[in-house]
């Protein structure tokens, strides 16, 4: 009998061996129940055969066509991925609707003598209870930004600051982006039902009698989209400030920053993408600083006039909010290390000021 989810936290405590995603690879690299593998039943490409067949030419014929495609692969997972699982196996199977894909495979692996079921509705019942949780419902724990200037180790200090243990999420790591032109990293960033799969699955796991701190951020990081629950919810929440040196911030960049640096053409090209904002002889000495390897300084002349200016005039719509500001004279490892007590008793303070 196909399992019913019936919220979120369901999925801690299924009571199979392992998730198994049938889908075509682009539908898993999309989004996927978290921790399920990938074993599809069929390829993006006979997917998309398949599917002109049945709504081009016969649905008899694209399902025949389907069954021998789904047979096919079933039998090159079970030779492969499924060799060396035990007679007592309990895997979970779902397709996108819970329908053909996952019955035959589960049908399949029923027959070999597993405890395999499928998953009422498929990845799309899951899918409701994501943005039920991120569109419906209201942002599950009180909110407290950190905030502060480019370059002032927020998103270092975010995780010192949870292994105080306060509750804390990584916008920046669901998304897989520094939040800023410069902020591409290795991997690309999820899709953005990939991210909403993170970032519910994050939600979930908070104590909403306790704060959670995140960072300040815009309500896109990269190409992805924070939902407007939580844009809301930071937008009036209360703000953890800090405030270090233009040469501290320039130093950490540097350091944070290595592997755009070293790649040359990349951060050139993208110093060149500014065009449009700034002067040619400032993008021009940008560009040599770059060139030379003179990062602190690139670094600084960045913030001094692109970064900092724009941060002011954004900071000024939340000046009415509670804040507290924590100065820094320093961001490097002993300092940021010797920051996160603070920080953490700041993050209680200032949520007890609601």
């Amino acid at each position: 009998m196909p399992l019913t989810l019936s919220a979120l936290s369901d999925l801690a405590d299924l009571p199979f061996d392992e998730v198994i995603d049938v889908r075509s690879p682009a539908e898993y690299a999309e989004d996927h129940i978290p921790d399920a593998i990938s074993l599809p039943v069929l390829t993006n490409d006979e997917r998309a055969r398949v599917g002109t067949i049945y709504t081009q030419e016969s649905p008899f014929r694209a399902r025949r066509i389907g069954a021998a495609l789904v047979a096919r692969n079933a039998a090159h997972h079970l030779e492969t991925a499924l060799a060396d699982k035990p007679r007592g196996y309990r895997p979970l199977v779902y397709c996108w609707r819970g329908g053909q894909r996952s019955g035959a495979f589960a049908m399949i692996l029923r027959q070999v003598g597993w405890q395999a079921e499928t998953i009422e509705g498929g990845y799309r019942s899951y899918r409701k209870l994501v943005q039920s949780a991120l569109y419906d419902a209201p942002w599950p724990a009180p909110v407290v930004v950190l905030d502060g200037n480019t370059g002032t180790a927020k998103t270092a200090l975010l995780s010192l600051v949870a292994g105080q243990g306060v509750q804390v999420i990584d916008l920046e790591g669901l998304a897989n982006h520094r939040g800023s032109l410069f902020g591409a990293m290795a991997g690309g960033q999820p899709a953005q039902k990939g991210f909403e799969t993170r970032l519910a699955m994050a939600a979930q796991a908070l104590d909403p009698a306790r704060p959670v701190l995140v960072e300040g951020e815009s309500s896109k990081i990269g190409e992805v989209n924070l939902p407007p629950g939580l844009w809301q919810a930071m937008k009036s929440a209360p703000r953890l400030v800090i405030e270090a040196p233009l040469h501290a911030r320039a130093a950490y960049l540097a350091r944070a920053y290595a592997d755009l640096t070293a790649d040359p053409t990349r951060l050139c090209d993208t110093v060149q993408a500014l065009s449009r904002l700034h002067s040619e002889a400032r993008i021009q000495a940008w560009l040599a600083l770059a060139r030379t390897g003179n990062f602190e300084a690139l670094a600084a002349g960045l913030m001094e006039h692109h970064y900092d200016p724009r941060y002011e005039k954004q900071r000024s719509r939340f000046d009415d909010l509670p804040s507290r500001t924590v100065a820094m004279d320093s961001l490097d490892d002993a300092a940021l290390a010797a920051a996160a007590p603070e920080l953490a008793r700041a993050v209680d303070a200032l949520s007890a000021r609601r």
